[in-house]
């Protein structure tokens, strides 16, 4: 499993450089038939990730690459999910907050999970071994935290997105407004949401609105890594990859 974890960083880091190099660039944006932009970056990315995974002994389920059909992969005890280039809207709007994300699933559950973000030059990593942070990683000068971090005296913290605040979500709010007095909403952009938590700089992350298996794979397993749940809305259930239907349900990371 070890051997796996550092492919997967290589390609993250790889694949970040990558990316990297379409930001710095004028890029063009595409739509996808969905309407979801898609850039270069995000091409470059997937191919990258897929020069370093297609030489391990498992399929890989890319956002970017070809989906075969449930019939195809249901078989599949063991397999690479892969975002390429999470947070496009952000890379669109240069603020920083888009990521790499890379799992293994194997029977449904991420057990190994890895997020780059290219910008800031920070990975993030779950697997048997733990959760860990690292900062200036490519740059060689990499300090490494396990996570969570503690917390200090802040605030109890939930985790947001700037674009996806449903009825729900507003109430989750209010209830821990009413629990906790003081409540502090942090809001940042692509799968660093799951980090956030799993940092320990926020208590939780509830995602009521569409996500897709890729966006939260590599997540999910940081954040269970560091100790913490991924659940279905209003139950104790775990999310579960590699469905029929790659649309994840609404959930809760606490």
């Amino acid at each position: 499993m070890k051997n796996y974890l550092e492919i997967a960083v290589e390609a993250a880091v790889a694949a970040g450089n990558e990316i990297l190099e379409v930001y710095e660039s004028d890029f063009a944006v595409e739509h996808k038939d969905d309407k979801s932009p898609l850039t270069l970056a995000d091409k470059r990315g997937h191919l990258k990730i897929m020069s370093y995974l297609e030489n391990t002994p498992y399929p890989v389920l890319s956002e970017e690459g070809k989906h075969l059909s449930y019939d195809e992969r249901k078989e599949w005890n063991r397999f690479w999910l892969v975002d390429p280039l999470d947070g496009t809207k952000e890379f669109i709007k240069r603020n920083g907050e888009f990521t790499v994300n890379i799992a293994l699933v194997e029977n449904g559950v991420p057990v190994m999970g890895v997020i780059y973000v290219p910008v800031k030059d920070t990975l993030y990593i779950g697997s048997e071994e733990g959760a860990f942070k690292y900062e200036a990683y490519a740059a060689g000068g990499s300090r490494k935290e396990a996570l969570p971090l503690p917390k200090g005296n802040r605030s109890y913290t939930v985790v947001g997105s700037r674009s996806h605040m449903s009825p729900e979500t507003e109430a989750f709010f209010e209830e821990k407004k009413k629990e906790y007095g003081e409540v502090e909403v942090m809001a940042v952009g692509s799968s660093l949401k799951l980090c956030m938590v799993a940092e320990g700089k926020a208590d939780a992350y509830p995602r009521y609105a569409p996500t897709m298996e890729w966006d939260t794979g590599a997540g999910h397993a940081i954040a269970l890594a560091a100790g913490f749940n991924v659940t279905k809305y209003n139950t104790t259930e775990p999310l579960a990859y590699n469905k029929e239907d790659l649309l994840n349900p609404w959930f809760l990371v606490s």
